[in-house]
C-alpha cells in the first residue's frame, strides 16, 4: 500500500510541474502549445472557408467546447487521471507477477525503423479506438457517457474534444495491454498524437474537406458529419465510427454518406433536453433518473446497408 501512495504522490507532483513547464516554456515537443496552435489554425480556416456560411463565428457552445478541450487534455490528468492510471498500471503488473509474468513485451519493435514503429502504433491504436467507439454506441451504459460528445448541435473544431472524462479511461484501458505487448512507451505517442489531434479537429470543423481518393483512408468532415447526424439509418446504432482512419468503416460496412449533409440536424432524440453546462453534463450519467434511449433504439434490424451500396452513395 505504501508503494501505491508514493506513486500517487509522485504522479501529482510530477504532473503539476509538467503542466507548468508545458505552459511556461513553449517548445516543439510541447503538447499544450501544439494544441493551441492547431486549434487557432483550424479556427482561422473555418472563418476564411466556412462550409456552413450562416453559422456564427462563436457558434453554439463554442466556449463550453473550449473548456472541454483543455479540461480533457490537461486538467483531468491533474485532478485524477495521471495518479489513478499510474496506480492501475502498477497494480496490473503486480497481478501479472503473481503468475510469473514480469514482462508484457511479446513483439520487440525497437529494431524496426522509426517510421515503421510509428505506423504500427498509429494503425493499431486507431483500430482499437474504432472498436471502443462502436461499443460506446452499442452498450446502453456507455452510450450515456458518449452522449456528451453527441450533444454538439453546431460543429466546429473544438467539438472534437467535448467528451466525458470516462471515455479517456475506456480508450486508454483498451489500448494499454496490446500497445505494451509490442513495447511502445509514452514517448512514442507524441507525433502520432499531434497528427490524430489535427485530423480530429478537421473532422469536426466547419470546413468542406474530402481528401479526394484518400477519403477511403482518412476520416473527413463530410464523412464525420453523418456520425453526428440526428437521424440514423434504420436499425443502426451509429455510422462512420472512424476517429482518424475511415478505412475501418469501409472494410466493416459502417460507412454511410448519402449526400454531403452540410445542413443535417445534429445530436440525438431528446438532445434539446440534455444538460447544457459542463458540470451538469459530466455528472449526468451518474445521476440520471431513468435510462434514456440509444440512437434509434431498439433497432429493428442489425447491420447497415451493404458495403457496395455505401460505396456507390459516397460523395466523390
Amino acid at each position: 500500500m505504501e508503494k501505491y501512495i508514493e506513486i500517487i504522490g509522485n504522479a501529482y507532483y510530477g504532473y503539476f510541474h509538467y503542466l507548468v513547464n508545458e505552459i511556461m516554456y513553449p517548445s516543439w515537443k510541447n503538447y499544450f502549445w501544439w494544441l493551441l496552435g492547431l486549434s487557432l489554425t483550424v479556427w482561422l480556416l473555418e472563418l476564411v472557408f466556412p462550409w456552413r456560411k450562416k453559422q456564427p463565428i462563436f457558434r453554439k457552445d463554442f466556449w463550453l467546447d473550449g473548456f472541454y478541450m483543455f479540461f480533457n487534455f490537461f486538467l483531468f490528468s491533474l485532478i485524477a487521471y495521471n495518479a489513478i492510471s499510474n496506480v492501475a498500471v502498477e497494480a496490473f503488473n503486480d497481478f501479472l507477477a503473481l503468475f510469473g509474468i514480469t514482462n508484457l513485451v511479446a513483439i520487440e519493435v525497437n529494431s524496426w525503423p522509426k517510421w515503421g514503429q510509428l505506423l504500427l502504433l498509429f494503425v493499431l491504436a486507431d483500430f482499437i479506438q474504432w472498436n471502443v467507439h462502436r461499443l460506446l454506441h452499442r452498450v446502453p451504459a456507455l452510450w450515456e457517457y458518449h452522449k456528451v460528445h453527441h450533444s454538439v448541435e453546431q460543429m466546429g473544431f473544438a467539438a472534437h474534444l467535448r467528451f466525458h472524462w470516462m471515455e479517456t479511461i475506456l480508450y486508454k484501458s483498451a489500448q494499454y495491454v496490446p500497445l505494451a505487448m509490442i513495447g511502445f512507451g509514452l514517448e512514442d505517442f507524441f507525433l502520432v498524437h499531434i497528427f490524430t489531434t489535427a485530423i480530429g479537429h478537421l473532422n469536426h470543423a466547419n470546413l468542406r474537406i474530402t481528401y479526394g481518393p484518400l477519403k477511403y483512408v482518412l476520416n473527413n468532415p463530410i464523412m464525420h458529419i453523418w456520425h453526428h447526424a440526428k437521424k440514423l439509418p434504420e436499425g443502426s446504432y451509429g455510422v462512420n465510427y472512424g476517429l482518424t482512419l475511415s478505412i475501418w468503416d469501409y472494410l466493416f460496412g459502417t460507412a454511410y454518406i448519402p449526400h454531403e449533409g452540410r445542413d443535417e440536424p445534429l445530436g440525438f432524440d431528446g438532445v434539446e433536453d440534455f444538460p447544457k453546462g459542463f458540470w451538469q453534463q459530466v455528472t449526468y450519467p451518474f445521476i440520471r433518473q431513468k435510462p434514456s434511449q440509444k440512437p434509434n433504439d431498439p433497432p429493428k434490424k442489425k447491420g447497415n446497408v451493404s458495403s457496395s451500396d455505401l460505396m456507390e452513395e459516397t460523395v466523390h
